[in-house]
């Protein structure tokens, strides 16, 4: 079929940029050789979390889980949608009055979150250490299996008849028009929109990504040991760090009875090898929060790559003069599952010159070419 759009990329971010745009009418084609929800969607975590590293941030975090919540009854058992909420974990009381701060902040903005002191808090989680202090209860979080929502996204959502996915061959260069494919061939359309994380770069090298690695762990079937998502509030600090190693706290509960732990953070590599220091210490920092961890059997560990921007905000708009008429929709870093469906619907506002429900300002291009221009 002849598109209105071309979406470079089958991840989460790709494929609800290519179901928004079908849903409100345009015809549109999926080019990526990885196939549906590879990369850093098949590599994360699949949490959906209202986020507050920044008012920005906390915006698009809050309007994007809203947007999951109002999906969820129409997605399928595989796609392993679920309602755990996310229990930030206090170990001291500095990271209490850090839990009492951040209710203050999330009920302001109307985000459902309850403080547990030590006692609630071991009967929330019997298997947390009982030197953890307290904790904040988020309830509306949630998980979703990411790689299955993804195509779910593509061939069952409102639009799915009008979008057509290519696995066949890689896109290698964009124009406003026009994107090139590596086996010669050039797919045209009115609109261009590069969604495939951190391989965007290979097709706009001007945008400001970076890779940051992280490893997962998964743990054979232990139903019941953890309901919530469970993260450490010093999470945020060590998910923004700007360089080095650092790990942080953060185990999910999988429909399957599993739990999946993490996680670190890296910069300066490209390897995509499983580091077994890097391992050790995120396993230790998890079993200073669980201490049973050290009683179960680990599965399998791997590793992916999230697309880092200077300020930890993605990018969601025109990508401007290095390559004009090309839209993006890149550099989530550890919320690209997350902020995903609004991503999809703050990019299609702007393709087609409508209101957006949030301003989408602070996630555009332009605001790394407006602070060059007041620092020149």
């Amino acid at each position: 079929m002849n598109a209105d759009a071309i979406v470079v990329g089958a991840g989460i971010v790709g494929a609800a940029c290519a179901a928004e745009l079908a849903a409100q009418g345009m015809t549109v084609q999926v080019v990526d050789a990885a196939g549906i929800g590879g990369g850093a969607t098949a590599a994360g975590m699949g949490h959906i979390v209202v986020m507050n590293d920044s008012a920005p941030e906390l915006a698009l975090s809050r309007y994007s889980r809203g947007l999951w919540l109002e999906l969820a009854p129409q997605l399928r058992e595989v796609d392993a949608f679920r309602r755990c909420g996310t229990l930030w974990v206090a170990a001291d009381e500095r990271e209490w009055q850090a839990a009492c701060e951040l209710r203050a902040t999330l009920s302001a903005r109307d985000v459902r979150a309850e403080l547990l002191d030590r006692d609630a808090l071991r009967d929330c989680e019997p298997a947390l250490s009982q030197e953890m202090t307290g904790g904040l209860l988020v309830e509306d979080d949630s998980i979703v299996y990411a790689p299955r929502a993804a195509e779910w996204l593509l061939t069952q959502s409102s639009g799915a008849r009008s979008i057509r996915v290519r696995t066949d061959t890689e896109a290698i260069g964009v124009s406003a028009r026009t994107v090139m494919l590596a086996n010669g061939e050039h797919l045209s359309s009115a609109c261009v929109v590069v969604a495939n994380g951190i391989q965007a770069r290979r097709l706009v090298p001007s945008l400001p990504i970076e890779p940051k690695k992280g490893h997962l762990l998964v743990t054979d079937r232990y139903p019941g040991f953890i309901r919530h998502q469970l993260l450490e509030l010093g999470y945020i600090d060590s998910a923004h760090q700007a360089s080095g190693t650092s790990v942080a706290f953060n185990a999910q509960p999988r429909p399957t009875g599993q739990l999946l732990l993490g996680s670190s953070r890296q910069f300066s590599t490209t390897s995509s090898a499983v580091e077994l220091d890097v391992l050790a210490q995120m396993l230790g920092r998890c079993a200073r929060y669980l201490p049973a961890l050290t009683q179960l059997n680990g599965l399998r560990a791997w590793t992916g790559f999230r697309a880092a921007t200077p300020d930890g905000l993605p990018l969601i708009g025109n990508a401007g003069p290095s390559a004009p008429g090309v839209w993006v929709a890149a550099g989530h870093e550890g919320l690209g599952v997350t902020t995903s469906l609004a991503t999809a619907k703050l990019l299609a506002a702007q393709i087609l010159g409508t209101a957006p429900a949030i301003d989408s300002h602070p996630y555009r291009l332009e605001r790394f070419r407006e602070d060059a221009n007041v620092h020149a």
